[in-house]
């Protein structure tokens, strides 16, 4: 499917338009497929094979578009990026939340005698991302003047919107962001052995003016977004062409 097949190959998964419209034109030698009713486009970029997709909002259809990108593409790392509240105060609206890991808050067996967070069979609370390319999302954000913290992203089927969610899933997991769709990212890329990371942008704080706040914040949030994405690909491509 790319011109050259043999080059490394970034996959972008974001929840909304704008991380993926912005990559569009950018891609060259490329085009565009559907699986599983999701659009890939693809092409080539600062010397990478790059496959970008939205895939709409929620552990589902996050989880939908990690496996078939992965197994219609096979890139060698995907990065998820998009906004998400702050469960911190070291975070405010336009900082930048960068996982260490991700967790599945909503994921509750404990009535069995599992910890919260527990993905049954795998027996893991925490997906690790890539250290490599956390780093690099990291060195991305103080280019743009960005302040960042390294944490655990928590994701769930819900908008946390009070005071009292926010402080469970700082108390219960010690997350510093709460959005919907890296956990599943995080989950399929660990079954199928390939490297992620993630970057969530704060476009509000999670408590009860959450809703308003998201509104209100989400194009400065998203602009700082895209001005680290797009770091991060001009960085990983310098990183791949010294390992090569």
């Amino acid at each position: 499917m790319f011109k050259n097949s043999n080059k490394f190959t970034v996959g972008v998964i974001g929840a909304m338009k704008p991380e993926i419209d912005a990559l569009k034109p950018k891609l060259e030698n490329g085009g565009m497929v559907t699986v599983s009713g999701i659009e890939f486009v693809y092409g080539e970029l600062f010397g990478m094979n790059v496959v970008a997709a939205q895939c709409g909002v929620g552990k589902v259809f996050a989880g939908i578009c990690a496996e078939a990108m992965i197994l219609t593409f096979k890139p060698d790392v995907i990065i998820n990026a998009g906004v998400g509240g702050s469960l911190t105060d070291k975070l405010d609206i336009g900082d930048a939340g960068i996982a260490s890991a991700v967790v599945q808050h909503d994921m509750d067996t404990t009535p069995l005698g599992d910890p919260k967070g527990l993905i049954s069979g795998i027996n893991k609370v925490y997906f690790e991302c890539s250290q490599k390319y956390t780093a690099l999302l990291e060195e991305a954000a103080v280019a743009h003047g960005i302040h960042s913290e390294k944490g655990v992203i928590a994701s769930g089927d819900c908008f946390v919107n009070s005071e009292e969610k926010r402080s469970e899933l700082r108390n219960e997991f010690s997350a510093i962001v709460c959005e919907m769709e890296g956990g599943a990212i995080g989950h399929v890329c660990f079954v199928n052995g390939t490297d992620f990371c993630i970057l969530r942008t704060i476009s509000d704080n999670g408590d009860e003016n959450s809703n308003n706040d998201y509104a209100q914040s989400l194009a400065k949030a998203a602009a700082a977004e895209l001005e680290i994405l797009d770091e991060f690909l001009k960085r990983l491509a310098e990183t791949v062409k010294e390992d090569t």
